[in-house]
C-alpha cells in the first residue's frame, strides 16, 4: 500500500529540544505574527537558527587545508634490475676468409 503522511512524520520527528525564557509579551507578540503569516514559531526559530549558522559558521581556509593535508606519496620508481644475460653480447664469429682457388 501507499505511504501514508503520518509515516513520513514519524520519519522526520525532531529528537531535540532548546528550552529559552523569554519575555511573555516578546512571545506572544511572534507567535501572533507567526499565526498571521500562516508560519509555525518552531519552524521560524529552526529557519532562523540553520540561516545564522550558514552566514557565521567559520569558513574552511584552503591554504591552511593544504598545508595540514598530508601529500600523497609518490609510487616509488620501478628499480629495473638489469638482466646479466643481455648485458653480455653474444661473441661474434671471426669471418674466415675462405681459401679461393687461383683462376686458371
Amino acid at each position: 500500500m501507499g505511504k501514508h503522511k503520518s509515516d513520513d512524520k514519524k520519519k522526520k520527528k525532531k529528537s531535540s529540544q532548546l528550552v529559552i525564557r523569554i519575555d511573555a509579551g516578546e512571545r506572544d507578540a511572534f507567535v501572533k505574527l507567526c499565526d498571521a503569516l500562516d508560519t509555525s514559531a518552531a519552524r521560524e526559530i529552526r529557519r532562523f537558527m540553520r540561516d545564522w549558522v550558514a552566514a557565521n559558521a567559520p569558513k574552511p581556509d584552503p591554504v591552511a587545508e593544504a598545508v595540514a593535508a598530508p601529500e600523497p606519496e609518490a609510487e616509488p620508481e620501478a628499480v629495473v634490475q638489469p638482466d646479466p644475460a643481455a648485458e653480455e653480447k653474444p661473441a661474434t664469429k671471426a669471418r674466415r676468409k675462405r681459401a679461393v682457388a687461383p683462376a686458371a
